[in-house]
């Protein structure tokens, strides 16, 4: 598999990682099961992406579609950011991996799940919390060992947050 230079430097020093607290919008992408997870915070300012920063849990192409997405984001308003395309994300990084593909669709599912959560607080739309569907015990259990939904690494029982990938895991271990 031949990844662009650009996938390459977007996976090695990906750009806008992390959390904003107390954002604008959120929105989360994904299946813990299948191993790709993503999150897009925004900072909205005047109609506009002033900040956005990303979490995700995934393979390269995963991770560089993440900060290509942010970088192509920020900065516009919010009309502008809901016409970024997979497409876009998949050209601006010189593209991808046919089985990689599914990962732009990712970026863009999740910038745009951001704006709507957004656009749905402004309006006074209270959304739930989003829980995993999931049960914990079923999928994430194997024999009398328990691992992270995020990152699959092994947790001990009782555990609240992941040592390895620092999520937090809100469900009994």
């Amino acid at each position: 598999m031949i990844y662009s230079k650009t996938v390459m430097d977007h996976f090695r020093n990906p750009r806008n990682v992390g959390v904003i607290e107390n954002a604008a919008g959120v929105g989360e992408v994904g299946n813990p099961i299948c191993g790709d997870m993503m999150t897009i915070y925004l900072d909205i300012q005047d109609d506009r992406i002033a900040d956005i920063k990303f979490q995700t849990f995934g393979c390269g192409s995963a991770i560089a579609v993440s900060s290509m997405l942010t970088e192509l984001a920020k900065g516009k308003t919010l009309e502008e950011a809901k016409k970024i395309t997979n497409k876009d994300v998949a050209e601006a990084l010189e593209g991808l991996p046919k089985n990689k593909l599914h990962c732009s669709n990712l970026g863009a599912d999740a910038l745009q799940m951001a704006i709507k959560d957004y656009e749905d607080r402004k309006a006074g739309k209270v959304r739930p919390e989003l829980k995993r569907k999931e049960s914990h015990d079923e999928l994430h259990r194997v024999g009398d060992k328990c691992y992270c939904p995020y990152c699959d690494s092994e947790v001990s029982d009782g555990e609240k947050m992941c040592s390895a990938c620092l999520s937090d895991l809100t469900e009994e271990h």
